[in-house]
């Protein structure tokens, strides 16, 4: 009969959250409250209004923080919020995707860290710790994907330092550093930077034949330039020291200027590997690789919580080299894709040359796009379902798509194949699910 499972003891987030908390209430204080607002009611009543709400929300932050607590039970970590109402969200640790340690800017000066999970069939990050101390944060994410990787019958120790002692993790190694300036030079070939200067130059032409230049149109123009600009910008701070590394059964990701992250991502969870190769980043021979990782949705609303960054830019041998860490024996060079049959013309009149599919020993992988070639490479064991889609056009083409679902959400389409090609795919690529299911 097994032991008993006893609650370690809950333990609170770091003191000086509730200041960070407060900090970013002034924010939103300040933008909620408009300049319209100060013109109506002078200096010093707007600062007044400011400071109340700017306290209220610091003493909501302090109560929020002295009745939040986790600890794990078990195989689960057990997150304890609310004063009036309160909850407790119980996580499965077997259903832990990946790891994330972040840090604003803030949680940088501050010495902080902010730590988020992700667990099959999230949405979005099931339960942010934030804030905890650096090392407490690293410990807390390592300690927590040790048990995640356990066998049921193995717990923690109650008291959270006598924890059985597991196997010491075997040394990473790193795979990949991206270069900044190829990393500014690889946005800097965006069509947003890149169209960039011909708009400049053609507002400043209109305002030179016209010879208006009021503070409304300059500011309006400027606003305009700055959100052309915003997603370039974002990712260069975002990717910014992007380092990639690996351990024995893990992903480590790092990058970040402003706001500084750290991914886990366990190998087993990786469902797809995709291969972008933007229309202006040919010249250079430059490829963009991301993650398909199970528990993320693809429609989460912020794309900087998913950990899909793999390579945010790279040669083809940069690429080869973290793809085949990955998926031992796979290339990109030597990926069998078959094109559709020519009457799939009548469906892609420009694109037809370009559109692959192919059956790997060890991979199924589908190509398409013009301007922007894309490559899906999903391993056989992470197919979830195959289905074979055939439109009222495809019907008279006699072409049928053979859909590839994953835990991830996306997946891969091989389209406009021959109907009889369809249908033997589709077998084909279930038999090869089960047998590499099998072998795993």
């Amino acid at each position: 009969m097994s032991e008993p499972v006893v609650a370690e003891p809950r333990r609170r987030l770091h003191p000086l959250s509730p200041v960070l908390q407060g900090a970013k209430s002034i924010v939103v204080v300040i933008a909620a409250l408009s300049w319209s607002t100060l013109s109506r009611v002078g200096l010093g009543w707007f600062a007044a209004m400011v400071t109340v709400l700017v306290l209220g929300a610091t003493v909501l932050a302090v109560v929020s923080w002295y009745n939040t607590g986790y600890h794990v039970v078990g195989r689960e970590l057990r997150i304890h919020e609310g004063l009036l109402w309160r909850r407790t969200r119980a996580i499965p640790l077997e259903r832990l995707q990946a790891i994330e340690v972040v840090r604003p800017l803030l949680a940088q000066l501050t010495g902080l860290a902010e730590l988020r999970l992700e667990v099959v069939g999230g949405g979005k990050t099931e339960a942010p710790l934030a804030f905890l101390g650096v090392a407490e944060a690293v410990a807390l994410r390592e300690r927590l994907l040790r048990i995640a990787g356990r066998a049921p019958d193995v717990v923690p120790a109650p008291d959270g330092t006598t924890e059985p002692a597991a196997p010491p993790a075997p040394a990473g190694y790193e795979l990949h550093a991206v270069a900044n300036r190829d990393l500014v030079t690889s946005q800097l070939l965006t069509p947003q930077a890149f169209m960039l200067p011909f708009g400049l130059a053609f507002v400043l032409a209109q305002f030179l034949t016209e010879g208006v230049w009021s503070f409304i149109a300059v500011a309006s123009t400027l606003t305009a330039m700055a959100g052309v600009l915003l997603q370039p910008a974002r990712r260069v701070l975002d990717d910014w020291n992007f380092r990639l590394a690996r351990d024995e059964a893990a992903l480590r990701v790092r990058h970040g200027l402003l706001e500084t992250r750290a991914q886990t991502v366990p190998l087993n969870r990786v469902q797809a590997v995709g291969v972008t190769w933007p229309l202006l980043w040919r010249a250079k021979g430059w490829l963009r690789l991301r993650l398909e990782v199970a528990g993320y949705s693809a429609g989460e609303p912020d794309d900087r919580n998913r950990p899909d960054r793999l390579l945010p830019v790279g040669d083809l041998r940069t690429g080869e080299l973290v793809v085949a860490e990955l998926l031992p024996g796979v290339r990109l060079v030597d990926l069998p894709l078959v094109p559709p049959p020519r009457r799939a013309r009548w469906q892609h009149p420009l694109a037809l040359r370009v559109i692959g599919a192919g059956l790997h020993h060890r991979v199924f992988v589908v190509r398409h796009g013009l301007l922007t070639r894309q490559l899906v490479i999903v391993p056989y064991s992470r197919i979830q379902s195959v289905r074979v889609v055939q439109g009222p056009v495809q019907r008279r083409l006699r072409l049928a798509t053979v859909h590839v679902d994953t835990a991830g959400g996306s997946g891969a389409a091989a389209v406009d194949r021959d109907l009889t090609e369809a249908w033997a795919m589709a077998a084909e690529l279930i038999d090869r699910a089960h047998a590499a299911r099998r072998a795993g």
